[in-house]
């Protein structure tokens, strides 16, 4: 009896010792498997812009030259810590284009190109790719920082889009600081109004025509800032925020505060944000374009940008750039101007500044 016992005895602790080897086996499993997932949602990447147009080494002093790249680089490792920390892809965008609004170098907030009637008038977009939700503002006077205001617009309001005087006054009601017309005064930015105004004037006088034709009027509406940011956790983030066009009249909104046109993203393909002529990019819908031709024809986001910057605008006439990302961190920087400031950290944490087409 005694060892009959001790055989099931025996037997039971057999059973039990594999039951907790096959336990601990899966667990092991699950953790392994567990630590592959992080290891692909830690991938994070950010890419921004300063605008497009004819900039040449040649018209560029070393000094301006300096303080852009200094500039961006600053405002790409602003955005790109938050990812590094755990921040959302729409903190990392909104940080980063905060750096460039508030510097006078850039046309968006602090050095927003003046109107006609030499008032400041700006625009800014954002969009969620994980939620596809998107704020916007137009034709604003009194925001210093027009992103955040897309922002509130986005999370806090039940429209995607607000305009001039009723923006302000949501501006308000959440808490919005306004500021004084003459933060955005910038005496360069003015300047120039002043000489595409004479320019105007002496060829309205000369022929009958406008100026909107001539090469450096037309480059006049260049300069609007953007980003992308993808986060840890695989969300992709654009935004766009711009003074718009030097001596623009009647309120004129270009693309910037467009979904679509200036600004798109979404998780399942990428997030753009455009710099350039805004009629030609509303029409082409470039951001949407983008996100469309990666959703419906399979392309790669190189493919998609390419075809729709070097084919798609040039052919309606018009002329820029953009920036984007897609959901794997792969990153793409397309203009057809002579140059674009642009700058990118990726997803191995490799640094690129740029501003000439050659670079």
């Amino acid at each position: 009896m005694y060892k009959i016992l001790t055989f099931f005895f025996l037997l039971f602790l057999t059973i039990g010792c594999n039951n907790n080897d096959n336990k601990h086996k899966n667990i092991d499993e699950i953790q392994l498997s567990n630590s592959k997932k992080t290891d692909n949602s830690l991938k994070f990447a950010i890419v921004i812009h300063g605008g497009a147009g004819t900039i040449l080494k040649e018209n560029m002093s070393d000094s301006l030259e300096t303080a852009y790249r200094n500039k961006l680089e600053e405002a790409i490792k602003v955005g790109h810590e938050i990812l590094k920390n755990g921040g959302t892809a729409l903190e990392a965008v909104t940080n980063a284009i905060n750096v460039m609004e508030d510097s006078p170098l850039f046309n968006a907030g602090k050095g927003a190109v003046f109107t006609h009637e030499e008032t400041n008038e700006l625009d800014a977009s954002i969009m969620d790719g994980n939620t596809l939700n998107a704020g916007a503002v137009a034709g604003v006077t009194h925001i210093k920082n027009p992103i955040n205001l897309a922002y509130e617009v986005m999370v806090n309001s039940e429209h995607v889009m607000l305009a001039g005087n009723g923006a302000e006054e949501f501006a308000k009601l959440r808490g919005f600081e306004l500021v004084d017309p003459y933060y955005f005064y910038t005496e360069n930015r003015f300047q120039s109004l002043q000489r595409i105004k004479q320019k105007e004037k002496t060829e309205l006088d000369h022929n009958g025509k406008t100026a909107f034709a001539d090469p450096f009027i037309k480059d006049s509406k260049f300069g609007t800032v953007g980003c992308v940011a993808l986060d840890k956790n695989g969300s992709i983030a654009a935004g766009t925020s711009t003074g718009g066009m030097t001596n623009k009249r009647w309120n004129r909104i270009g693309d910037a505060p467009i979904i679509g046109a200036g600004t798109y993203a979404n998780n399942a393909t990428c997030g753009v944000s455009s710099t350039g002529w805004g009629e030609y990019f509303i029409r082409a819908m470039v951001a949407h374009d983008i996100s469309a031709m990666m959703e419906y024809k399979g392309v790669s986001l190189q493919e998609a940008t390419q075809e729709v910057i070097h084919k798609k605008i040039p052919a309606l006439g018009g002329d820029g750039g953009i920036v984007a990302l897609d959901k794997d961190g792969n990153i793409a920087m397309e203009f057809n101007t002579a140059g674009m400031y642009r700058a990118y950290i990726n997803t191995e944490g490799e640094l690129f500044i740029g501003i000439y087409k050659e670079e």
